[in-house]
């Protein structure tokens, strides 16, 4: 196997080199991704050296003071904001993907309104999704400053990426698997959840991965609506600060600076950690 893909290789870059311009074209995506692997490994290179120096015990003691600047608290908000948030935008995302393409069909114009507003959603700086999260939960409803409020606004945020991720995932399942459902007998639902869901996960999960990342990764949004408190809420209505948030006040302050270096590792990390669950669930259940 090893000695037939040297060999196709081969001649691949023989036939680039005979046609000039194919070879201009070989050479250009050649450098880009040489350029791309290089920027990603130069990022996380320069946050390991910046960072693992200044990670020390008292950084991970339970409770958060002025001495010890604790980022377990913040690690905890981090993974209970991404727990709500999901829980919210999640399947509200999947069972609207599922709608647009198994059900409304390609020339419905509710699904052309629906991918457009999605796509517009999409491009909206956080900044605005933490005003409106401000006025509306906060203020509005009377929520005040709490982790339900952030997790609502992160939720909207990150349901046009799950929705079109999904929709794009269901559409690249061939039609002859749901033909061949049909054929033996199943009816909509069964084919829906049996046969193109189970299909669909590892594209499902990419956009799953991809919300975790922004919601890990935000800031804006959840200084305007789940404050920057540093300590574990007693409940969903109390104010807290996540990761990223703890990073950006302690670099703000300018007073922390190498421990916000330290907490960028742990954020760093905990992405890399929550990428590398999803792969393997992807691949347990597209297996079973």
């Amino acid at each position: 196997m090893k000695a037939i893909n040297s060999t196709t290789y081969k001649d691949k870059l023989r036939g680039y080199l005979r046609n000039p311009f194919s070879g201009f074209l070989f050479l250009i995506v050649s450098i880009a991704a040489l350029i791309t692997f290089a920027v990603l490994l130069f990022l996380i290179g320069y946050i390991l050296i910046r960072g693992i120096p200044h990670l020390t015990p008292s950084l991970f003691e339970w409770k958060y003071n002025t001495t010890n600047v604790s980022m377990t608290p913040a690690i905890i908000n981090t993974v209970i904001m991404v727990f709500l948030a999901l829980l919210m935008s999640g399947p509200i995302g999947i069972f609207s993907a599922i709608y647009l393409v198994e059900y409304a069909g390609s020339g419905n114009k509710l699904v052309k309104v629906v991918r457009v507003t999605a796509e517009t959603l999409t491009g909206i700086p956080s900044i605005v999704y933490g005003l409106f999260g401000m006025l509306f939960f906060v203020m509005s409803l009377g929520w005040g400053f709490s982790m339900l409020a952030g997790a609502f606004t992160l939720a909207i945020m990150t349901l046009p990426l799950i929705m079109r991720t999904t929709e794009e995932a269901l559409m690249s399942v061939p039609a002859s698997y749901r033909e061949g459902s049909f054929a033996l007998g199943a009816g909509k639902l069964r084919t829906i959840f049996r046969i193109v869901l189970p299909s669909a996960v590892p594209g499902i999960l990419a956009g799953v991965i991809l919300a975790i990342g922004r919601v890990v990764g935000e800031t804006a949004a959840l200084m305007f609506t789940a404050g920057t408190i540093a300590h574990i809420p007693n409940n969903v209505m109390g104010s807290g600060r996540t990761l990223a948030v703890h990073m950006y006040v302690l670099a703000n302050e300018g007073l922390n600076v190498n421990q916000a270096s330290a907490t960028g590792v742990v954020l760093l990390v905990m992405v890399i950690l929550i990428n590398a669950l999803s792969a393997f669930v992807a691949k347990r259940i597209v297996k079973s």
